[in-house]
């Protein structure tokens, strides 16, 4: 008996002990496996967009600073200028936030 009682408290449930899973998006419940799947495309979509969008941005502001000695007035000095064809769309919920003194671009939740 009480080797039965050792051999049944030694066979506990040892993967949620100590294991921290990179998903912590997922809800763990395999029926929610299309929608969790489906928000981390989209997650990853929109990062993948604003991180290009910014690259784009930043080049056009370090290309315009390179042949004007200054950093454009705003964005849309980029388009007048032909850097850009036009300023992109932030994803939906963000906005392009550019600081002229700096010459940085942003894209930030709104």
């Amino acid at each position: 008996m009480a080797i039965a009682g050792l051999f049944l408290a030694g066979c506990g449930d040892k993967s949620s002990s100590g294991s921290s899973g990179t998903n912590t998006a997922s809800s763990g419940n395999p029926l929610d496996a299309p929608g969790d799947y489906l928000k981390s495309a989209v997650k990853a979509q929109r990062d993948a967009t604003m991180t290009l969008d910014t690259n784009s941005l930043t080049k056009a502001i370090d290309q315009f600073n390179i042949e004007k000695g200054r950093n454009p007035k705003d964005l849309d000095e980029l388009v007048k200028e032909r850097y850009i064809p036009s300023v992109p769309k932030p994803p939906y919920g963000t906005k392009i936030v550019y600081d002229a003194s700096s010459g940085r671009v942003n894209i930030v939740k709104e």
